[in-house]
């Protein structure tokens, strides 16, 4: 049973190739009051991202390993595979195990620190299929992509802009390609947006972090993250072209969605 138990934690953890987290390694940004500024993906960030990203977002182990499962599935020969807004690489990681080794995988974030980090987690890129790039993604040339990847990206690109990314998006991609689109959501009803916001901050309180944090990192996020409505992201994708768009999981304000070309 301990073996089992293991092997599907170890399957679940969405940053395998980096190496155990230490104290120093544990989110404290926000534990101390402080002039909040805007959230940047700085250094800071970076080297405690792992523990920032499972504490705070639920589901995130979930959706890395299925999105492994997702380019099993629908990696095509000689096409190319993209995490866009990679951060450190997880996605870009796990889709690299599931793929054939003639699949190319591209990770891009405009972070210096997310791609040194991401970079320095990984053993002899040059023999891998896995091309790590430091641009603006929406710099990014898409071509011949079958998986691409917006891992609670889309939601930190300006409002305005998003339209035109995601009809790049659908361009570059291949008949049958996806594209898996994970977001926070806002909600219409004010009640169901504060009853799923409640209960974010009671999952965040779980894992350890204060009141103090969770406000202060909201204030941080305060017009840089900003979320939309589900039908909103629907909309824009069946817009763009996409012909099937669903939604595979959801917990609380966090989804992911499949959408196929």
């Amino acid at each position: 049973m301990t073996a089992n138990v293991s092997r599907r934690a170890l399957l679940l953890s969405p940053f395998p190739n980096l190496p155990p987290m230490n104290k120093k390694h544990t989110d404290l940004l926000y534990a101390s009051p402080q002039k909040v500024s805007g959230f940047i993906f700085d250094d800071k960030v970076a080297a405690v991202f792992p523990d920032m990203i499972q504490r705070s977002v639920p589901g995130y182990g979930t959706i890395i390993h299925m999105i492994g499962q997702l380019a099993s599935r629908y990696a095509q020969a000689n096409s190319q595979c993209y995490d866009l807004g990679c951060s450190l690489g997880a996605a870009a990681m796990v889709m690299r195990e599931q793929i054939d080794a003639g699949v190319k995988v591209i990770a891009v974030d405009n972070s210096e620190d997310m791609i040194a980090r991401c970079r320095q987690s990984l053993k002899d890129l040059s023999k891998s299929n896995l091309d790590l790039r430091c641009e603006d993604i929406l710099s990014t040339e898409i071509s011949r992509g079958s998986v691409v990847v917006l891992n609670f990206t889309l939601q930190f690109i300006a409002p305005a802009k998003r339209q035109s990314l995601i009809a790049k998006i659908f361009k570059g991609m291949l008949p049958g390609g996806i594209l898996v689109l994970s977001e926070k959501l806002a909600f219409d009803n004010n009640h169901h947006n504060e009853l799923m916001v409640e209960l974010h901050h009671y999952f965040k309180r779980s894992n350890g972090y204060s009141d103090l944090e969770i406000a202060q990192k909201r204030a941080a996020l305060e017009n840089v993250l900003i979320p939309e409505t589900l039908d909103t992201h629907q909309k824009r994708l069946i817009d763009a072209g996409f012909k099937h768009v669903d939604l595979w999981f959801q917990c609380f304000n966090f989804v992911s969605m499949i959408a196929i070309k």
